[in-house]
């Protein structure tokens, strides 16, 4: 099933959303491409979903089946913090995707975008006793900020959501999930990407520091608190992140059909 393909069996829904939710489902879409892009897809596992806007109990997530770089802003599906789905629609979701979610969704009312991978490098680090390690700047963003979740199977079990939860806590902006993969969460669809994107370089970069053998440089603390507070300050002062138009460019230079 190709992009063509999909454009032209899925109904184009500019017209029959609010504008609000459509700009929402185009930011959402692209951020599936750009995932697959940047090679942070798992086929057609992993899900990123976004808040329909207005609402506590509404989101909008991938429809199962779909590659990443196959999503468009209107095959995206709409479900509620039960996972019913709200529209009408061929597809249906996935219901770990949904339990994993649903629960962020649900008690993270400042969250309007959760971004899950299953990437070679966050399924290392999340493997790894000691988790993420400040051994790099694009590690030092989440310095105290990131949250850790124990792996307990398949996210299938809707009990584990409870513990999800309190696991992440109100203030981090990412998690581990062990033996899993990484999480992030923004105040939009571009600052949750940001997040991951700088994650998985972090990740990255701690394998590849720990694979040559050599001891490694940890900054004292209070270095590593002004990184972190200069992330917060000048970085992260808004959730409209800076990169996200070129990121767009990158899509529109591709040919991507994303705004179908």
């Amino acid at each position: 099933m190709g992009v063509d393909t999909i454009t032209q069996m899925v109904p184009h829904l500019k017209d029959k959303v609010s504008e609000e939710e459509w700009a929402v489902r185009v930011d959402l879409a692209a951020c599936y491409q750009l995932v697959a892009h940047f090679e942070m897809s798992d086929l057609i596992f992993t899900h990123i979903s976004a808040r329909i806007p207005g609402t506590h109990d509404q989101f909008l997530i991938n429809p199962y089946g779909l590659f990443f770089d196959e999503i468009t802003a209107s095959s995206l599906v709409k479900v509620d913090i039960d996972g019913k789905v709200l529209d009408e629609t061929d597809f249906f979701i996935n219901p770990a995707g949904y339990t994993i979610h649903s629960a962020v969704h649900g008690a993270r009312h400042d969250v309007d975008c959760v971004l899950h991978t299953h990437t070679v490098a966050g399924m290392a680090i999340s493997a790894q006793k000691q988790g993420l390690l400040p051994l790099s700047q694009h590690s030092l963003m989440f310095y105290n900020r990131l949250a850790y979740h124990g792996y307990e199977g398949i996210a299938l079990n809707l009990d584990e959501r409870e513990r999800l939860v309190r696991d992440l806590g109100e203030e981090s902006i990412a998690m581990i999930l062990r033996n899993h993969g990484l999480m992030t969460v923004g105040r939009s669809v571009a600052e949750a990407f940001r997040r991951i994107f700088y994650l998985e370089k972090a990740c990255q970069a701690q394998i590849q520091a720990l694979s040559g053998g050599a001891e490694v440089i940890i900054p004292p603390k209070e270095v590593c608190e002004t990184a972190v507070n200069q992330f917060k300050n000048v970085g992260e002062s808004r959730p409209d992140v800076l990169e996200w138009d070129g990121l767009l460019r990158i899509l529109d230079r591709k040919g991507s059909n994303f705004r179908h």
